[in-house]
C-alpha cells in the first residue's frame, strides 16, 4: 500500500473507534470491579489465551513468516465494534461485551508492540529495537484507538441526545467502513492474495473458530451464564480486523501481513452467523436465567 492508503485506512479505523466510542460510559470500565469474575475471565482469554493460541497454530502448521506474523498481529488484537454487535445478534450479555472491547483495548496499547515484536524475532529474521518499536507503536495506537474513543466517551457524555442519535448511524458506516478495507487490501495485494489464501485460510479458520470455542468453555467452566459466555467466546474468537491490518501497513509497513486478517475478516461472519442462528430459540430462556442470576 503507498502513503495515501495507509492514511485512508488510518481514518478509517479512527472513525470506527470513535463509533465505539459514543456508545461507551465510565460505568463500562467500573465493571471490572462490578463484575470481576465475568470480566477477569474474559480478559485471560482475550490477553492470555488468544496470542497462545496463535502461537501454537503457527507453530504447529509450520506456517510461512508472512502468515505467522499476520496470525500473531491478529491474535494480538482486542474485541472490537463488530464483537459488540454480533454479541447483540447473538443474544449474549452485551454489557459485558462493551465492557471487554473497553478494557483490552486500553490493555493492549501495552500488549501488542510486544506481542508483534516476538512474532517478528520467532517468525522472520528482521531485527528491530524493541524499545524503538514499542515506543512507535503505542504512539500510533493511542492516535488511532484511544483517542478517538476518548472523544467519542466525551461527546456522549457531554451531549448525550446528540451521541445517542449518531450511534446508530456511525455503527452502519463502521461495518461499511470495514468491508470496503477487507475489499480495499484484497484489491491491493491481488498479485499474492491467491497464492496465501490456501496457506492463510486454514490458521484463519482455526484460530476463529478455536478461540470463539475456548472462551465458551471457559465460561462454563467458571459457572458464568450462557448470556455471559456467548459473549466471552465472541469477544475471544472475534478480533478487531481493521486494527490488525492496519497496523499491518502502517506500524510494520508490510501490506502482506495483512492477508491473514482481511481473509479472517470475511471468515468470522461465517461462525459468527451459525451461533446467531443457534442461539435465537434460546434467546428468551437465557434472558430469564441471566435476570434470575443477577438478582441472586
Amino acid at each position: 500500500m503507498n502513503s495515501t492508503s495507509g492514511i485512508i485506512l488510518a481514518i478509517s479505523l479512527i472513525i470506527i473507534m470513535f463509533g465505539m466510542g459514543l456508545s461507551l460510559t465510565l460505568s463500562d470500565f467500573k465493571r471490572v470491579v462490578t463484575y470481576p469474575k465475568a470480566m477477569i475471565v474474559g480478559l485471560i482469554c482475550q490477553m492470555m489465551l488468544l496470542p497462545m493460541i496463535g502461537y501454537l497454530i503457527a507453530v504447529s502448521l509450520s506456517l510461512s513468516p508472512t502468515t505467522a506474523i499476520g496470525i500473531m498481529l491478529l491474535a494480538a488484537c482486542p474485541g472490537g465494534p463488530t464483537s459488540n454487535m454480533l454479541t447483540y445478534l447473538a443474544k449474549g450479555d452485551l454489557a459485558l461485551s462493551v465492557s471487554l472491547t473497553a478494557v483490552s483495548s486500553i490493555i493492549s496499547i501495552l500488549t501488542i508492540p510486544f506481542i508483534v515484536q516476538f512474532a517478528l524475532q520467532e517468525f522472520s529474521n528482521e531485527s528491530m529495537a524493541i524499545t524503538v518499536d514499542a515506543l512507535t507503536m503505542i504512539k500510533q495506537l493511542l492516535v488511532i484507538v484511544i483517542i478517538p474513543v476518548g472523544i467519542g466517551m466525551f461527546i456522549k457524555s457531554k451531549f448525550e441526545a446528540f451521541a445517542n442519535k449518531m450511534e446508530k448511524p456511525v455503527k452502519i458506516a463502521s461495518a461499511l467502513i470495514f468491508v470496503l478495507v477487507i475489499i480495499g487490501v484484497t484489491i491491493s495485494i491481488k498479485d499474492v492474495f491467491m497464492s496465501y489464501l490456501s496457506e492463510a485460510g486454514l490458521p484463519a479458520i482455526l484460530l476463529n473458530v478455536s478461540t470463539m470455542t475456548i472462551g465458551f468453555l471457559m465460561a462454563v467452566l467458571f459457572k458464568l451464564t450462557r448470556p455471559q459466555a456467548i459473549s466471552i467466546s465472541i469477544e475471544t474468537g472475534i478480533q478487531n480486523g481493521t486494527l490488525a491490518i492496519t497496523l499491518a501497513t502502517i506500524a510494520l509497513n508490510n501490506a502482506e501481513y495483512s492477508i491473514v486478517p482481511a481473509i479472517y475478516g470475511l471468515l468470522m461472519f461465517v461462525t459468527a452467523t451459525v451461533i446467531i442462528f443457534i442461539r435465537k430459540p434460546l434467546g428468551v430462556k437465557d434472558e430469564l436465567s441471566l435476570e434470575k442470576d443477577s438478582a441472586n
